[in-house]
């Protein structure tokens, strides 16, 4: 480790890549200077999955004290929801985690010095600062970690830029709660928010240029469709936007659907690479519509630069980032790691949750395999039984022959909570029948993969309540 102490590794960004990079980095010897643009702590906790994940929580407590499945014996009374409050409360949160968990690190770190400003590439080994306050600074580095993350795209609609349209940035630091809200997209962002919107009290109207969740197993989007349409959310699927405009305080959205209205509208069609500022093709650093092309090491395609998280072509996870980000430390300090996505659990947050981990069955068709599936709806899950609460399934992918399992799609309540034990499944090569035989908690959701497991040799119908 003695030459690591000479090292001098550059970290542009400061989110979950940029942080774990710096941090693991500093362990192993090497000294940093981080350098940030905007805000410390990057997407996650200031944009992201944090503000998101609490305003989706509200809206779930509102949903809940409107209906639920109680109601003939719970009075139930639709809430008055003021958001301004909900708001302060979010932004609190926000603040204070981002000072526990970026701001006082990095200010009481000895290894690490701070430097506000936008950085870019001069060469493999030099970077120039402007600094917020003025002036500018070059910044020499024995090897560079390029975190930079990624920001909402703006789909190419005629008219849409010139209006005051929300991106989920914008729509999580809204104070007022729009009569009606338009949202375009179909993924992740998109449905969380349609549906806290729309549990908060606005009227919402979902524009899919497919279907939901395409990328998924179509179980998957049909599953949060009916569950969407359930709660009055209107979807409308196979539509584009072909035109926006803002007159009057007022949104029109020309589709091949009719001209549609609302007070405000999210748009929410994916993320785009922040990596234009960095002269990147001016040093030989390879992308793909702006992803920096990494390998298993992290590495860019020139050597002692490494990049990782939403910034690059991996999955748009921040645990994937973080795990990235403390990977490449360790090869950039003279150590060998490489970073295996190949049990990487997902989860979408709307309500059912969406968690998946593994191959889907037609990925692991094209892969080559042979495979048998088997899927369990809630109603025969306990929990959901006792929950009243049987919207969703449960989904197993397997080997034909061996009975590994390969993959697990769960559409639940708690389906976030029940993955992590698929996830260490498929780590450890489990076949459906070592998953059947296992002691799983009765009254748990997560005994639904017990139940599914079973299903592939037994009626599960046919079992006792608790029936080993």
């Amino acid at each position: 480790m003695s030459d690591v102490k000479k090292l001098h590794i550059a970290v542009i960004g400061s989110g979950g890549a940029a942080m774990a990079t710096a941090l693991k980095a500093a362990e192993r010897g090497a000294r940093i200077t981080l350098i940030e643009r905007g805000t410390l702590g990057g997407t996650c906790v200031n944009t992201g999955c944090v503000p998101s994940k609490i305003m989706i929580r509200a809206a779930h407590i509102a949903h809940l004290r409107t209906a639920s499945p109680f109601d003939a014996g719970l009075s139930a009374q639709a809430p008055v929801v003021d958001r301004a409050q909900l708001l302060r409360q979010q932004q609190g949160r926000v603040e204070e985690l981002r000072d526990a968990k970026y701001e006082g690190i990095l200010r009481d770190h000895p290894a690490i010095t701070v430097l506000h400003g936008e950085a870019r590439f001069v060469d493999a080994q030099h970077l120039t600062v402007k600094l917020k306050e003025g002036g500018e600074q070059t910044v020499r580095f024995d090897r560079a970690f390029i975190g930079t993350g990624a920001r909402p795209a703006e789909p190419p609609v005629p008219g849409l830029a010139d209006t005051p349209y929300l991106t989920s940035t914008s729509a999580l630091t809204l104070d007022t709660l729009p009569q009606r809200l338009i949202v375009i997209g179909a993924s992740v962002v998109a449905l969380e928010l349609a549906q806290a919107f729309a549990r908060l009290g606005s009227r919402v109207t979902l524009l899919a240029r497919s279907r939901l969740l395409s990328q998924e197993d179509p179980t998957v989007g049909d599953a949060v469709e009916a569950a969407f349409r359930r709660e009055g959310i209107e979807v409308l699927k196979q539509t584009q936007a072909s035109r926006v405009d803002y007159t009057d305080n007022e949104f029109s959205v020309d589709t091949n659907a009719g001209t549609l209205r609302a007070d405000q509208l999210l748009v929410a069609t994916g993320r785009t690479p922040n990596t234009e500022a960095l002269n990147l093709a001016g040093i030989g650093v390879e992308t793909a519509r702006g992803a920096i092309l990494v390998n298993e090491h992290l590495q860019t395609t020139v050597p002692g630069l490494y990049a990782a998280g939403d910034c690059t072509d991996q999955p748009e996870y921040v645990y994937v980032a973080a795990a990235g980000g403390s990977r490449a430390a360790v090869n950039m300090t003279g150590g060998e790691a490489t970073l295996d996505l190949s049990a990487m659990p997902a989860v979408i947050f709307t309500d059912p949750q969406v968690a998946t981990v593994g191959l889907t069955e037609a990925e692991a068709l094209k892969q080559g395999f042979s495979v048998e599936t088997r899927v369990l709806d809630l109603e025969n899950v306990p929990r959901a039984l006792v929950n009243f609460d049987i919207g969703g399934f449960i989904k197993m992918v397997a080997e034909r022959d061996s009975g590994r399992l390969l993959g697990v799609q769960a559409v639940a309540g708690e389906a976030g909570e029940l993955i992590q034990t698929a996830v260490m499944a498929l780590r450890a090569r489990m076949t459906v029948q070592a998953i059947g035989d296992e002691l799983f908690p009765y009254l748990t959701m997560v005994e639904g993969l017990k139940l599914c497991a079973q299903t592939f040799t037994k009626d599960v119908k046919q079992l006792s309540c608790c029936a080993g």
